[in-house]
């Protein structure tokens, strides 16, 4: 017999199923009972105090495990997190259950006030934070070694007894979604909003700032179209093209951190105080003592991990970067080899094996872009960081030197070296639109592919909307924990970082980079919103503010444009015909302009403000009220200490 939604509740109402937690096939029963009573043990004896139950399947196994949480538990679980809702008053605050009656929408019998990706956020939480206490070693596994503070649940993962944790889809609510969202075409928004409720604020804010620089690169393209019709080769016309495309890069870039900070306002992440940050997964070390908390943990020489940087991750990468550059010069001999091939053999074919160079080059650097991910993720790791954002930006440092490098070194070497200003035209424009193509169907397409092939038996129940909502909780289970699993906005933010780069790096050569970049955004929206909801598990939400280092990689792009475009035009014939006598004069006008250009792009960087006027009033509002609720308190424990 199914088990359904309705029979589950009926069987426990005050359970709803929220995570689930699969375990290896054939794990031991007294780790199974060992796991699930800390799950369920009090907060004073070090549980997680959570509601679990197994799921049954139709051949008896017992190796899946279902999450919940009572709605006082999440309650107060929200306030350890320290989750930011709104009051009855308007402004934001962090939650607190003492203080639930003030906060807008709260009552004791509504289980909404907390959104469902919010409630799968708190559980996570706390079972990333069940910690060994006594253990020396997880029940039935004697290899598998505890000590007090460490993460059990991390510990579980690293030795495969743990298989997989993800929260569960709700069918009725994403159907909805994928209405709003994508499943109809639309000149309009996103539903920023709810997006953020199913997927939470990171996955939110990065649709956000899709959509915002898919919008902000429509003025670029539209005065991109008539510079590439009617102006082709009179380079000093592009002038103000490229004037415009540097201040255009401030200005977007700027604005945006603007927009960010009326969203993550209502959403409440802005406001969140950042936690004491936990030892990430994959560090190990000594147990020793965190002179900060006082706990037990792993404790590992930094001496050691600048020693594997300095005199391993940096060689390795400087030796990708050699070879980066070896392809390059491969890349250019075919080239030639094209070029000499059209000259003997004038014809359409001929014409046609110009781009093939280009093109087999754009799938060579795709390749290599993926292969350099994974020896990047391979080394960080081992580097053996002790916080995930120590972790995260070494392996954003690695990845955009390499990909910066192999992406556009080819780009500076004909235009600064050969300036030959047509195959830069050609090359540029080859780059952006295979690299596009291939990301679109990697990324998109394989994907939804293979997921409609590995679960060709399910694909009409997980497809259909007549019963798209009526599965049972078995079999919802078993469609969803073989789904892909979404690593991240990692990968999607780096593909705008280098559409940027094509786009803004060369704008006085290839004015229509914007043309191709608008049209591509407008089907990566509903590519990537059909992945998030068709090909990947639910992702747990997770709060931010920004789009944290990706804001600075921008910047940093956007100002290494004014060098390549100021230079580029400098080059051009028209312009070296202004100083036919002294090419010393054409180089200090060219740093003349560029250093305005740059001391305007921070100008205006430092007059926009990050954060609106009524925003900043209200952050400061907050941060009064706070100062003087301290001080209260603080006479008040100094009035009963005289009492005393």
């Amino acid at each position: 017999m199914k088990e359904s939604w309705s029979s589950f509740d009926t069987f426990e109402p005050s359970f709803r199923p929220l995570v689930v937690i699969e375990l290896a096939k054939g794990t031991k029963e007294e780790t199974r009972e060992w796991l699930t009573k800390r799950i369920v043990d009090k907060k004073a004896n070090g549980g997680a105090q959570l509601l679990v139950k197994p799921l049954v399947t139709e051949n008896g196994d017992q190796n899946i495990y279902l999450v919940g949480a009572s709605h006082f538990r999440l309650l107060l679980g929200a306030e350890s997190v320290g989750l930011v809702k709104e009051c009855n008053d308007n402004s934001m605050r962090t939650f607190t259950y003492s203080s639930r009656k003030t906060f807008k929408g709260f009552a004791d019998d509504n289980h909404n006030f907390l959104t469902m990706a919010e409630c799968q956020y708190i559980i996570k939480h706390e079972l990333e934070n069940l910690r060994a206490k006594d253990e020396k070693i997880i029940p039935g596994y004697p290899q598998a070694k505890l000590y007090p503070g460490k993460s059990i649940v991390r510990r579980l993962l690293t030795n495969g007894i743990l298989v997989q944790i993800f929260p569960l889809h709700d069918r009725e609510e994403l159907k909805k979604l994928r209405h709003t969202w994508y499943g109809r075409v639309k000149i309009g928004y996103q539903p920023l909003d709810e997006i953020r409720c199913y997927f939470g604020e990171t996955i939110a804010l990065y649709f956000g700032f899709l959509e915002y620089f898919t919008f902000a690169l429509i003025p670029m393209a539209v005065i991109g179209i008539p510079y590439y019709v009617f102006a082709w080769e009179d380079y000093d016309k592009y002038v103000m093209f490229a004037a415009f495309n540097l201040l255009w890069s401030t200005v977007i870039l700027e604005v945006w951190k603007r927009f960010c900070a009326v969203m993550t306002y209502r959403w409440g992440t802005l406001l969140m105080k950042r936690q004491f940050e936990e030892p990430r997964p994959g560090f190990h070390g000594v147990l020793g003592i965190n002179p900060v908390t006082g706990r037990e943990e792993p404790v590992y020489s930094s001496i050691k991990r600048q020693i594997r940087i300095y005199l391993v991750s940096l060689p390795f990468v400087c030796l990708c970067l050699y070879f980066s550059l070896y392809v390059m010069m491969i890349y250019f001999d075919l080239e030639q080899w094209a070029l000499d091939y059209h000259k003997e053999n004038e014809s359409n074919f001929s014409s046609l094996m110009l781009f093939v160079p280009s093109i087999i080059y754009a799938v060579v650097i795709e390749i290599m872009n993926r292969i350099y991910r994974y020896a990047a993720e391979f080394l960080t790791s081992w580097e053996n960081h002790r916080l995930e954002s120590s972790y995260q930006n070494h392996l954003i440092l690695k990845v955009l030197v390499f990909n910066f490098l192999n992406c556009f070194a080819s780009l500076f070497y004909i235009a600064f070296v050969l300036f030959d200003m047509k195959l830069l035209r050609q090359s540029l424009a080859t780059l952006l639109i295979t690299s596009q193509i291939l990301n679109q169907f990697a990324e998109a397409f394989l994907p939804y592919w293979l997921q409609k092939r590995h679960k060709k038996r399910m694909k009409k129940k997980m497809y259909s909307q007549k019963t798209d909502t009526g599965l049972s909780l078995v079999e919802q289970v078993n469609l969803e924990k073989g789904m892909g699993t979404y690593f991240g906005t990692f990968d999607d933010y780096l593909e705008l970082f280098l559409q940027f780069g094509y786009v803004s790096l060369f704008s006085c050569v290839y004015p229509l980079a914007a043309v191709f970049a608008v049209l591509n955004n407008v089907t990566e929206i509903y590519s990537d919103a059909l992945k998030m909801c068709r090909v990947y598990k639910r992702p747990f939400a997770e709060p931010t503010a920004s789009i944290g280092v990706w804001q600075l990689a921008f910047e940093t792009m956007s100002v290494i444009s004014v060098v390549t475009n100021c230079i580029l035009i400098g080059m051009s014939p028209q312009v070296n015909a202004l100083f036919p006598d002294s090419k010393m004069d054409l180089i200090l006008t060219v740093a003349l302009v560029e250093h305005m250009l740059l001391a305007m792009k921070f100008v205006m960087a430092f007059v926009i403000p990050d954060k609106p006027r009524d925003i900043q009033i209200k952050l400061a509002r907050l941060e009064f009220e706070s100062l003087e609720a301290l001080k209260q308190q603080q006479m008040k424990l100094a009035a009963e200490s005289l009492k005393e």
